[in-house]
């Protein structure tokens, strides 16, 4: 597993800045600590987290309208789970990160 976790921080620093590699990378670290079954796949010497991402953008493209087109992350992950062979695993989905709402109070008063 070392060694393939290894292959996708590697990939994630040598790509710069670029925030999607970085934000996969860590998704499919993640999902090989949840699933370590899942290493050969990763390991594929012709399997890439850019690649990943153009395979995202192909089906992106499949469901444009007028130009546009998005996806959910649930549809994003799972498009690079399939790229990396992995469509009967399941899925280690991020965990959403509670927001702190602040405390909205004003008076009439106070814009007149």
């Amino acid at each position: 597993m070392e060694a393939a976790i290894t292959k996708l921080k590697a990939e994630m620093e040598g790509k710069g800045s670029n925030t999607y590699i970085k934000l996969i990378g860590e998704f499919l670290i993640k999902h090989l600590q949840a699933n370590p079954g899942s290493v050969d796949q990763i390991l594929s010497a012709d399997k890439t987290i850019a690649k990943s991402l153009l395979a995202m953008q192909a089906e992106a493209k499949k469901k444009a309208v007028g130009g546009m087109a998005m996806l959910t992350d649930e549809e994003g992950f799972a498009i690079v789970l399939n790229y990396f062979g992995l469509q009967g695993v399941a899925a280690a989905s991020p965990q959403p990160v509670e927001q702190k709402s602040a405390r909205f109070d004003v008076t009439l008063d106070e814009f007149l």
